[in-house]
C-alpha cells in the first residue's frame, strides 16, 4: 500500500511546506492540497473556542491557490507526487487545467495529479458561477483533458459546455511525466466516469470497507466496458483520522468543536440513520452544498449541540495508532491502494497536532512506506 497526505492549503505556506517535508521524509507517495475559495469552517464562529487555530489565524478563509502552491513546492517534493484534490471544471476551463498540469510536470520528478470533482457550492454560488449539470460538465472536461494529454493537436471538439476549434496545446510533459486525472465523488455517475476516463478514483467521504468495495466495483466495471485496464486505476480515498495514544483519548478529542463540526458535512440522509434530523434541513445534501460563510455563530452552536457522537466517530477513523492502522488495513482489503490521510485530530489542540504529526510518520511506515518513516520525529 502507498500512503498520501492532505493539506487544506489554508494559512501560512510554511505549514504546508512542513507537511510536505514530513511526507517526503516518511517515504509517502502523494501530497495533496485542497482547492477552495471559501474554507469549510464557519468564519462567524471561528475563534479560539472553536479551535486553538482561531488564536493564530484571524479567519479560516485564508485559502491559497493550488497551482501556485504546487509550483512552489515542486522543487522540494522529490519523489512525492503532487496533487490537487479536487478542482472543478466550472471555475477552470479544461484547457487551463491541462496547461497547469503540463507546466507543473516540467518541475516534478513524478507525474502531477489533477483531481476533478463536480464542484462545491461554496466555490461557485457566492461568485456567480452556475453549477449547471455538474456531472455532465465533468464528463466533458475529462474528455477534453484526455485529448490534450493523450494526443497531438490541433484539437476540435463540439460539446454542450466546451468547444475547441483548431485549439493548440503544444506543451508536452517530459517522458514518463504525463499528468494523471483522478476523479472525485462516490455517486454512481462519478464512479463510472472514474472508470471510463480516470487514472485514479478519489472519493472524499469515508466509507465502510464493504461500501468502498461496492463502489470500487462500479469503477472497475466502467473501465472494462470502456476497454480500459481496471487495475491501472489507482483506488485512492480521503481518510480523515483522529488519533491519540488510546482509543478512549481519541474519542475524547471528538468532543472538540472543530472536529464535531465535521459531522455537519454529512447529509440529511446520513443523519437520519442515527435517528436525528439534520439542523440544516431534511434536503441538505452535505458538504458539497454547504455555504459555511453564511452560518451565524448561533446557528453553528445550535447545530453542534445536536451532533450525534456516533456520527462523528463514523466520519473519521478514530483511535490509537494501532486502531487507525488496522482500520485502514480493512479498507486495503476492500481494494483501497492509496489512502490519503487527512489529519483531523490536529484541529483539537497543539498537543494533539504534535501527536498527529508523529502518528502520520508512524502510519506511513506501518502501512508500507519506505523504512525512512521509522526515523521521523515531530
Amino acid at each position: 500500500m502507498r500512503v498520501g497526505l492532505a493539506w487544506d492549503a489554508v494559512g501560512p505556506v510554511d505549514g504546508g511546506r512542513g507537511l510536505l517535508d514530513l511526507a517526503r521524509t516518511a517515504g509517502m507517495d502523494t501530497f495533496l492540497v485542497f482547492d477552495h475559495l471559501i474554507n469549510v469552517f464557519p468564519r462567524q464562529a471561528w475563534d479560539a473556542d472553536f479551535s486553538y487555530l482561531g488564536a493564530v489565524l484571524p479567519t479560516p478563509d485564508l485559502s491559497l491557490e493550488f497551482a501556485t502552491v504546487l509550483g512552489n513546492f515542486a522543487a522540494g517534493a522529490g519523489p512525492v507526487r503532487l496533487a490537487v484534490g479536487v478542482t472543478d471544471p466550472h471555475r477552470r476551463h479544461p484547457a487551463v487545467l491541462a496547461q497547469t498540469a503540463l507546466t507543473l510536470a516540467q518541475f516534478t520528478e513524478r507525474p502531477p495529479i489533477i483531481g476533478i470533482g463536480a464542484g462545491a457550492q461554496e466555490n461557485l454560488q457566492p461568485y456567480g458561477i452556475r453549477p449547471d449539470r455538474q456531472v455532465a460538465r465533468v464528463e466533458e472536461a475529462l474528455r477534453v483533458l484526455r485529448m490534450f494529454f493523450d494526443s497531438k493537436g490541433p484539437y476540435d471538439f463540439e460539446g454542450e459546455f466546451f468547444t475547441l476549434d483548431q485549439a493548440v496545446m503544444d506543451l508536452r510533459a517530459p517522458d514518463g511525466g504525463v499528468p494523471e486525472l483522478w476523479v472525485g465523488g462516490s455517486g454512481p455517475r462519478m464512479t463510472a466516469l472514474a472508470g471510463r476516463y480516470g487514472d485514479g478514483w478519489l472519493p472524499s467521504d469515508l466509507m465502510s470497507p464493504a461500501e468502498y468495495a461496492r463502489r470500487l466495483a462500479v469503477v472497475r466495471e466502467a473501465a472494462e466496458d470502456a476497454g480500459r485496464d481496471p487495475d491501472r486505476i489507482v483506488a485512492a480515498g480521503g481518510v480523515p483520522i483522529v488519533v491519540a495514544e488510546t482509543d478512549e483519548a481519541a474519542r475524547e478529542l471528538c468532543q472538540a468543536k472543530a472536529i464535531r463540526y465535521l459531522a455537519l458535512h454529512a447529509g440529511a440522509a446520513q443523519w437520519r440513520e442515527y435517528g436525528v434530523t439534520h439542523p440544516f434541513g431534511t434536503d441538505y445534501q452535505g458538504l458539497s452544498h454547504l455555504l459555511p460563510h453564511r452560518l451565524t455563530r448561533a446557528e453553528v452552536e445550535r447545530a453542534l449541540a445536536v451532533v450525534p457522537d456516533a456520527l462523528v466517530t463514523d466520519l473519521a477513523i478514530v483511535g490509537s495508532r494501532e486502531t487507525v492502522r488496522d482500520r485502514i488495513g480493512e479498507l486495503a482489503e476492500a481494494g483501497m491502494t492509496l489512502p490519503v490521510l487527512i489529519p483531523a485530530s490536529a484541529l483539537a489542540s497543539p498537543e494533539a497536532a504534535g501527536y498527529t504529526v508523529e502518528s502520520i510518520a508512524w502510519l506511513a511506515g506501518e502501512l508500507g512506506a519506505d523504512s525512512a518513516a521509522g526515523q521521523v520525529t515531530a
